[in-house]
């Protein structure tokens, strides 16, 4: 395995700890400033917003210059947010921490996908991704909880010195392990991405990608009011069966890249079935405590599984100009991520209950299979034409034998 990986994910695992700790440390950094719940709670939504904003934004202005500078500065600009935000003496500037620490997460994790793809040969491209955003998952499983805890005895602010430090740690990383791409000639331009974008394939991964993720998160962003009021499991259990669900995301993050390297169509038609099934079962049986136990670990496992054969799907059908086309899709993966918390805080807002999240997550990643179905049909059929046009091999030997004769 290259050891840029390494690099790749550790920087992914800062990122990650950057957008998750937070939720953990929002009583602690709410009662700091002397704000409410509800205004702490935009150093999240905030956070997600630019993360769109950078993927699109940062990705494009960026495109004519080489990847592994640009993944150096990115990480710059989140080192320099997170100590901003370590430093903040006010709300403000708190959130403009928050703000400049969260541009560089879609670009990161967008141009990041390409140079991964590129330090492996091009079957084993979708574990190599899926290697970066083990930082991600294992941010979730180990990062969160500790970040919380850090934050809980030495103050909020040293969590996010932590970070800072784990992202000093990833330039350091990727400027020694991550070679410089080989390229292959064609200069690089805004223009040659946005064409990525004619592609009817390109357009329908980032959908499945907005509704396969709006899923998982509609039914998880509430997930702790199902556990506690549902289920019956003391607010005490939360973190712990949480670390189940980070676990899961482990789990199905590896497995999902090494299935998406032998197909990712197929892969993605299995996991996001199979998270269908475990959603409709989980609104089912959300009162079992065991059954939720379990569910909820297949839920993060199945979730998440899809990443890397999304980001591989966007990259095969741009394969000619995939930086902007993959920075998007993580800008889809976050778009579904607000679908899914504004559907299911719909639902429990019109007093439909604590499983109405779960529903209405089942039902977005049934619109997901869906659209996934016809994707893969129409990909079909675009090979099947491809073969009926390409030259019959009696006639591309009559061709050579002409020339010859010429």
């Amino acid at each position: 395995m290259p050891l840029g990986l390494i690099a790749l994910a550790i920087g992914g695992f800062g990122i990650g700890l950057t957008e998750f700790v937070i939720m953990g440390l929002l009583p602690e950094v709410a009662a700091d400033f002397g704000v409410t719940e509800a205004a702490a709670g935009w150093f999240i939504s905030g956070y997600a917003l630019a993360v769109v904003v950078g993927a699109l934004g940062l990705t494009a202005a960026t495109t004519r210059l080489p990847r592994k500078p640009v993944l150096m500065g990115l990480l710059v600009l989140f080192i320099a947010g997170n100590a901003i935000s370590a430093l903040a003496p006010t709300y403000e500037l708190m959130m403009t921490g928050r703000i400049i620490a969260a541009l560089c997460h879609g670009a990161f994790f967008g141009i990041g996908s390409v140079v991964a793809a590129g330090l492996v040969s091009p079957e084993k491209a979708a574990g190599a991704i899926a290697i970066m955003f083990t930082g991600l998952t294992v941010a979730n499983v180990l990062g969160v909880p500790f970040g919380t805890f850090l934050g809980q005895e030495f103050g909020w602010r040293s969590t996010f010195w932590a970070i800072s430090a784990i992202g000093v740690l990833a330039l350091v990383g990727i400027a020694l392990l991550v070679p410089n791409p080989r390229t292959d000639g064609t200069a690089p331009s805004l223009r040659r991405e946005l064409t990525a974008f004619r592609s009817g394939q390109v357009w329908l991964s980032l959908t499945v990608t907005v509704l396969g993720f709006g899923g998982m998160f509609g039914a998880f962003t509430y997930i702790a009011y199902t556990l506690t009021e549902v289920s019956g499991f003391a607010s005490s259990a939360v973190p712990w069966l949480l670390v189940l669900f980070g676990a899961g995301l482990v789990v199905g993050n590896w497995i999902g890249g090494r299935l998406a390297d032998r197909s990712i169509d197929g892969t993605l038609l299995g996991f996001i079935a199979a998270l269908l099934v475990v959603l409709t079962l989980f609104a089912w049986l959300a009162p079992s405590p065991a059954a939720t136990i379990v569910l909820l670990t297949l839920m993060g496992g199945f979730g998440f599984g899809t990443v890397p054969a999304l980001q591989s799907r966007v990259m095969r059908y741009a394969d000619h100009a995939p930086t902007l086309a993959s920075g998007a899709n993580i800008a889809a993966f976050n778009l579904g991520n607000a679908l899914g918390a504004w559907a299911g805080g719909a639902t429990i807002a019109a007093g439909l209950g604590y499983t109405s999240p779960i529903w209405v997550g089942a039902i977005i990643t049934a619109a997901a299979l869906l659209v996934m179905v016809v994707a893969r049909a129409a990909a079909r059929r675009t090979r099947v034409a491809d073969r009926a046009d390409a030259p019959a091999p009696e006639h591309l030997d009559d061709a050579r034998a002409a020339a010859s004769v010429a």
